[in-house]
Parts: C-alpha cells; sequence; structure tokens
C-alpha cells in the first residue's frame, strides 16, 4: 500500500499542470473568429442587412431549438411513464429515502461547485452583454427571429 503512494507521487512528478483558464480569458473565441479588434458591426452593414442576418440566423436558431425541444421532452417524458408503468406493475420497486439522500447531495455538491465557477460565469455575461450593446441591431433580429423560429 505504501508502495502506491509513493507510485502516485512519482507520476505526479512527471506531469507538468497547465492552467487553461488564464489562456482563455486573454484569447477569446470570437477574437479568433471576428479579428482582435473587430468594433460594432454597424460600422459594416445598413440596418436593414443587419436585422436581416440576426432575424435568419435567430430564427434557425429558435427552429432548432424548439424541434430539439420536442425530442428531448418526448424522451425525458416517455422514459419517466415506462418507469412509472414498470413501477406500478411491480417490475421496479423505488426507494425513496435513497433518492432523497442522494438529490440531496447532488444539491451540496452542485452549489460547491457552482460558487467555484461564478467568477468565469460572470466575465461571461459581461463579455456578451458588451457584445449585445455594441450590436444592438444584429442582436435585435437575433431576438425576434429566434421567437418566430419557437413559434414556427
Amino acid at each position: 500500500m505504501a508502495d502506491r503512494g509513493e507510485e502516485a507521487e512519482s507520476e505526479d512528478e512527471l506531469y507538468e499542470v497547465v492552467d487553461i483558464t488564464d489562456y482563455a480569458r486573454r484569447h477569446q473565441w470570437w477574437s479568433r473568429v471576428f479579428g482582435s479588434n473587430t468594433g460594432p458591426i454597424a460600422e459594416k452593414y445598413s440596418v436593414a442587412t443587419q436585422l436581416m442576418m440576426g432575424g435568419m440566423t435567430g430564427w434557425c436558431a429558435g427552429y432548432l431549438f424548439q424541434k430539439v425541444g420536442k425530442i428531448a421532452a418526448t424522451a425525458v417524458g416517455g422514459g419517466f411513464l415506462l418507469l412509472q408503468i414498470a413501477n406500478h406493475s411491480g417490475y421496479v420497486e423505488v426507494d425513496w429515502k435513497k433518492v432523497k439522500k442522494d438529490v440531496n447531495k447532488a444539491k451540496k455538491h452542485l452549489k460547491k461547485k457552482a460558487n467555484k465557477a461564478a467568477p468565469e460565469l460572470n466575465s461571461f455575461i459581461d463579455e456578451s452583454t458588451e457584445f449585445v450593446k455594441r450590436n444592438i441591431v444584429v442582436s435585435s433580429g437575433f431576438v425576434g427571429g429566434f421567437l418566430l423560429g419557437l413559434a414556427s
């Protein structure tokens, strides 16, 4: 058993730990796609073109979101229905005390993880908000198109 501990320590010495969060903060994905300083899209295209681009991409995203959502809801609902039928027929017996204990354990784990992820999430939200503010016309078209895509 002691050999295993010494072996684990020697394995740790062989590898260098690389922290990629700092790299990710400095090199945003849109900087690689759109260039380092693209500025607002309003400087490049007319308002009608921006609305059309935002509306079309929003409609596509909304339509896909609707279709995938229906499939996911059907799968989850169908699985739940099958489990209820199996439970009622006696094929499956659920230990509700254990389920409750596991759910509470998962809640505590998620709260712990959420507190650690908060700084990265906040910086992403701030950067996204700034992007939307700079490109308000395209963003408005996207939201409108997304809602139309959900409705179609």
